[in-house]
């Protein structure tokens, strides 16, 4: 263990009001693919460029081509949570974890036991006919062929999660920023911080206890309190 994972675990220990803020590199060592690192979506090659597909004025008027990129590329459900995932279901467990606020949208977060996770993008596994607001599932979207068309009515589904051009769902930000602002320590993993407004959220933070666990540099690193470098997974596996 090195010293500042030793560190990491006192501070964790000493807390009671942890905030866990985390992005796609939680995700990526459970098989799912970081949007911008050097094997991500945002490297491959397609018609399109993945953040025109996944935007909301794609969406309109395109959306037969959104949801076969959608299906190939946005759709991991056989992925499983990882040790990041599970420790801090269990620091929920123990009282010392309040909340998480992901950027993710797979659900893997709550499938590991947490159950106050603020999914700031949405999810995938949330999915909701446009004009009669019928829920479906995951499974649903992945096994219909076309534009998926509800059920009931008719009309066309679309996935809960937030696209380009889209505002983030108020009651949800307002929960992370409660938290964040509440919290005695923040630690935040996995995320290039970059990404606005989300990224914004950090500012909230009143403590002294800020902790950044991320296997590359980030434009708020010289703000931490702590710096942990490495796989996030291997660094939660020791605490």
């Amino acid at each position: 263990m090195t010293e500042a994972v030793a560190t990491l675990k006192k501070w964790v220990d000493g807390s009671d009001n942890i905030v866990f803020f985390g992005g796609a590199g939680v995700s990526t060592e459970s098989g799912i693919p970081d949007f911008r690192s050097v094997d991500g979506l945002y490297n491959q090659q397609y018609d399109y460029p993945p953040e025109t597909i996944l935007s909301h004025s794609f969406f309109v008027r395109n959306t037969e081509e959104f949801y076969r990129f959608y299906r190939a590329k946005m759709l991991a459900l056989d992925a499983k949570p990882n040790k990041a995932h599970l420790k801090l279901a269990e620091w929920e467990r123990e009282g010392k974890l309040k909340a998480v606020v992901t950027q993710n949208i797979d659900g893997l977060h709550q499938a590991a036991g947490s159950k106050v996770v603020y999914e700031l993008h949405g999810s995938v596994l949330r999915n909701y006919c446009e004009r009669c607001g019928a829920f479906y599932d995951a499974r649903f979207i992945q096994s219909s062929t076309g534009v998926p068309a509800c059920e009931k009515c008719g009309g066309r589904i679309k996935p809960d999660v937030v696209l380009y051009e889209e505002g983030l769902d108020t009651p949800t930000v307002q929960g992370a920023v409660r938290a964040i602002s509440q919290a005695d320590m923040l630690i935040i993993g996995g995320t290039s911080l970059t990404v606005y407004p989300a990224a914004g959220l950090i500012d909230y933070y009143q403590g002294n206890k800020l902790v950044l666990v991320n296997k590359s540099v980030t434009p708020m690193d010289s703000r931490a309190d702590l710096l942990v470098q490495g796989s996030i997974g291997e660094i939660f596996g020791q605490l």
